[in-house]
């Protein structure tokens, strides 16, 4: 009597979540992924294969490169869309997506070859916030140093006006600056100049301009004023007043000496016969050494000299960002914000600073960003809130600052970007989400990918439309030991509680979202050449690959026996070429006959070979959908499938393994 065939089982996957590396291959559902790259689990039996990347042309069919791109981004300058390259060479370029065409904002050494953050003020300028050489705006043309004019001080207040006298403030030092405005007061009562109140401070000051004061009705002379500037460069020189001393019926003269910089020049100013104020009508460059700086002030007249020290801002520059109708510039641990409704003036009675003293701010501030109505302030584990900005009936700025995360924050300042209603963030232990005042973390199928990226390297993220849904991609350099074996930029990609890996480039390693034709695309660049990630044709190929769990087929006690292994798949387009593996949990087994060819066959159940005009046997391909099918042999307690192809343009429908029951344990 013939043994009873031992029964066969069968698993069908078609439902597909995302990528799960928190849990070994053995524990993950069945629904999950233990690796999955370049295909996106849309929904129940639709695994698609996104686009590759597509390198960019201009309209001469000339590649767009980067001289050396160490920082990337993108804005909008009269309704004209941007990729911005800040270089290692201190230059700076533009590709402009509608015309298709590439161009310079600034010759080399214009910029530090690190630490620029950029952001846009309306439509207008894009301001650029350099770590040590301080904030510049860009109208697409020309760029701009945004020095402005800080105090103006009286050195001699004159006599016999009857009327304020005018001012005049010279010119700024770039061509296409704003030259600066004010007004003065007479004394209560008195024929001489009480004060001068700056209007607008302008911008484009590099060096302290010229102040006149001239009479209205020709009453009045001898008054004589000085302006200081207002910069955000670093390395400069600032002198203070300790004693103004006394008997003083001249002016003294200040002399800086040491620090390892130059330029640095300062003016006193005596009222009532002591020193009251020292204005800086150039702050200098280059200076590093608080240990050997020194001031002196001599001269005068004095019968007690006046007391000055000066100190060296050596604080950088961090962020930049546009919030409330201003612009708000991060160093160190204080924030400056602009007058209201002004790009570039820091100096009137709207504009100031804010200086965090809480200890939820262990460091220096990360990163600026505007969006939700909020200014959200990036420490490296903190995130505070500016809201509600209102000008006071004196002028003056009131706005809240409230502390919304005391634990979770991120140094990735270019990781940190809005998400619909939220904003998405990444640090070196995971992917948060920040909505209202609560953060979760996203990245927790992310965990066995974490201590695998190289964090001495670019992290940048945006937003992007793939297979036309919008996605939040993370982009880095990641060491993937599972199948390369080598260092490669991969973005991990989130939509919908699911995530995905994809590998456009190797090595991409700047992307910026830039929204194109009503959809927000992606742009990436490893240095030289720019490309549009997600965007080839459907037939391109790219390298994709899906590791699925290893299930236990509904008993985890028993050995499994493969028997067979088929993959379904739809195309339209171009013909499916995959290679996969039966997986187990010790081993994997090649599957070399997986193949989703129609056979022909004659009544007798032969196969009939079709030769080409070579008289080489070819084989004939389905359209739509296909099932790639082979035997298989491997073992185990649980079973799984690893599958590989450069075919673009396809979905995996779902996958199907044949087996029967051996022993138990």
């Amino acid at each position: 009597m013939a043994a009873a065939e031992q029964k066969k089982s069968y698993q069908v996957v078609k439902q597909f979540k995302g990528l799960d590396t928190k849990a070994n291959r053995t524990a993950i559902d069945e629904t999950e992924f233990s690796w999955i790259e370049n295909v996106q689990p849309i929904g129940y039996a639709n695994l698609k294969v996104v686009p590759n990347s597509l390198q960019v042309f201009d309209g001469s069919n000339n590649a767009v490169t980067f001289t050396s791109t160490n920082y990337l981004n993108s804005i909008n300058l009269n309704i004209t869309d941007y990729v911005i390259s800040f270089n290692s060479d201190g230059s700076a370029q533009f590709y402009n997506v509608n015309t298709n065409t590439k161009g310079t904002i600034a010759s080399a050494g214009k910029f530090s070859n690190s630490g620029i953050s950029v952001c846009q003020w309306n439509n207008q300028y894009m301001m650029i916030l350099d770590s040590e050489k301080g904030l510049f705006s860009w109208d697409g043309t020309n760029v701009v140093t945004v020095g402005s004019i800080g105090v103006v001080a009286i050195t001699n207040p004159g006599s016999g006006y009857t009327l304020p006298p005018l001012v005049t403030i010279s010119a700024p030092n770039d061509t296409n600056g704003i030259q600066a405005n004010a007004v003065t007061t007479l004394v209560s009562g008195g024929n001489s100049v009480g004060g001068i109140f700056t209007l607008t401070g302008g911008s484009g000051y590099t060096s302290a301009p010229t102040v006149t004061l001239t009479s209205v009705n020709g009453a009045g002379s001898n008054a004589t004023a000085i302006a200081g500037i207002l910069t955000f460069a670093n390395s400069t020189v600032t002198v203070n007043v300790v004693d103004g001393g006394a008997g003083y019926n001249s002016t003294p003269l200040i002399t800086i000496s040491g620090g390892g910089g130059t330029g640095a020049v300062a003016n006193a100013v005596v009222a009532g016969n002591t020193v009251t104020q020292v204005i800086m009508t150039n702050p200098g460059t280059g200076y590093s050494n608080q240990a050997n700086l020194s001031v002196s002030i001599v001269g005068g007249g004095a019968s007690k000299n006046a007391v000055v020290t000066a100190t060296i801002n050596n604080t950088p520059n961090i962020a930049v960002q546009t919030f409330s109708g201003r612009v708000w510039v991060a160093q160190g641990r204080t924030v400056f914000y602009s007058a209201a409704g002004s790009f570039s003036e820091f100096t009137s009675v709207s504009a100031g600073s804010i200086t965090l003293v809480d200890s939820t701010l262990h460091g220096n501030i990360q990163q600026l960003l505007s969006a939700n109505n909020f200014l959200y302030i990036f420490g490296d584990d903190s995130i505070n809130v500016f809201s509600d900005v209102r000008v006071q009936s004196n002028g003056t700025t009131l706005f809240t600052n409230t502390n919304v995360s005391a634990s979770v924050g991120s140094r990735r300042a270019e990781a940190i970007f809005p998400y619909f209603r939220s904003v998405l963030f990444m640090n070196d232990y995971g992917v948060y989400a920040l909505v209202g005042s609560t953060t979760s973390k996203l990245s927790d199928p992310l965990d066995g990918v974490f201590p695998n990226i190289d964090f001495a390297s670019p992290i940048y993220a945006g937003q992007v439309l793939i297979n036309n849904i919008l996605c939040a991609a993370f982009n880095f350099r990641y060491l993937d030991t599972q199948f390369t074996g080598t260092y490669r930029y991969i973005q991990a990609v989130y939509f919908e509680k699911k995530w995905f890996i994809t590998s456009q480039d190797d090595n991409m390693a700047y992307v910026t979202s830039v929204p194109v034709a009503g959809k927000i695309a992606l742009f990436g660049t490893s240095g030289n050449n720019l490309y549009k990630l997600y965007s080839t044709g459907a037939s391109n190929s790219i390298t994709s690959r899906v590791q699925t769990a290893l299930m236990p087929m509904g008993d985890p006690i028993r050995t499994k026996q493969a028997l067979k292994v088929a993959i379904e798949a739809t195309n339209y387009n171009a013909p499916v070429a995959l290679t996969a593996t039966v997986d187990s949990e010790s081993i994997s087994e090649s599957l070399n006959s997986l193949t989703s060819l129609i056979y022909w066959t004659n009544i007798y159940g032969t196969t009939i070979s079709w030769l080409n005009n070579s008289n080489a046997i070819i084989g004939w391909d389905a359209s739509g959908y296909q099932l790639f099918k082979s035997d298989a042999s491997n073992y185990g307690k649980y079973l799984g499938c690893t599958v590989t192809s450069n075919s673009g343009g396809f979905i995996y429908n779902g996958f199907e393994f044949e087996h029967e029951l051996r022993v138990r344990f």
